[in-house]
């Protein structure tokens, strides 16, 4: 009987070991051991919190950059950017090693990030490859998508012709990227959407321009998305082919 009563005690978990009772303190999922498999796991606040300011400290270094606010050639620190957004260091220094991966800064040893100018040559190259990807798949869009799909796109393009009627370029270029996204999204294809996004997104910074050429430009790039949908809402592939083409070699955006 005493073995058995013994043998009874070891196989109960030490009081140390036991579950805290319910309303009470409990351990990190990882340290119990346990795997809850309908629900996911509980969220970490402070990883959230820094990507979350990253991801909008990226966007704003974006916007300054086509608004010509970052200039090309000028050397920008980490620490002296935070104090313009508000926030400390290490968030724009995470977003600009992502714009250094895109090509639009380069890193410089002890002293920060300098903004890259795009060459004519660099714009025109982009533009070719643009156009080498883009401009099959638009054509073969044209013969294969309802004019309904076309139509419900119509919104898309009329913003770019109100950011570039108000001269607000970096409106512009997020709508722009937004219309030719959608265009290209028909395919289905997604490795085709992240090289053209990424193409589209470095040929249009900086931007350095005069803002009075800039508007004049914008608005005509912006007068070509709505006759290309026309177009494409009409499946006038004769129209299709001379707009795709020379929306990408009569412009740089």
């Amino acid at each position: 009987m005493e073995q058995a009563r013994a043998r009874d005690a070891a196989d109960r978990p030490h009081a140390s070991a036991r579950v805290p009772a319910q309303g009470g303190p409990r351990l990190p999922e990882e340290t119990r051991g346990e795997h809850t498999h309908g629900e996911p796991p509980a969220p970490a606040p402070r990883l959230v919190r820094r990507h979350s300011v990253r991801g909008q400290i990226l966007e704003a270094l974006r916007t300054a950059l086509v608004d010509g606010d970052l200039a090309p050639g000028e050397v920008y620190s980490a620490p002296v950017l935070g104090e313009r957004f508000g926030v400390s260091a290490t968030p724009v220094r995470e977003a600009m090693q992502q714009l250094a991966t895109e090509g639009a800064v380069e890193v410089v040893p002890n002293r920060g990030f300098r903004v890259l100018a795009r060459t004519p040559r660099e714009l025109a190259e982009l533009a070719e490859v643009r156009a080498l990807i883009e401009v099959p798949v638009m054509l073969r869009l044209a013969r294969t998508v309802p004019a309904a799909r076309w139509i419900a796109l119509r919104p898309l393009a009329e913003a770019t012709a109100v950011a570039a009627a108000t001269g607000d370029r970096a409106g512009y270029a997020e709508s722009d990227r937004a219309f030719h996204h959608a265009v290209l999204a028909l395919a289905g294809n997604q490795q085709l959407l992240a090289v053209a996004d990424d193409l589209h997104r470095r040929s249009q910074w900086p931007l350095t321009a005069a803002p009075v050429t800039r508007r004049a430009d914008l608005v005509a790039d912006a007068a070509e998305h709505m006759a290309l949908l026309e177009a494409l809402i009409a499946q006038d592939l004769t129209v299709v082919q001379s707009l795709v083409r020379e929306h990408f070699t009569g412009s740089d955006i």
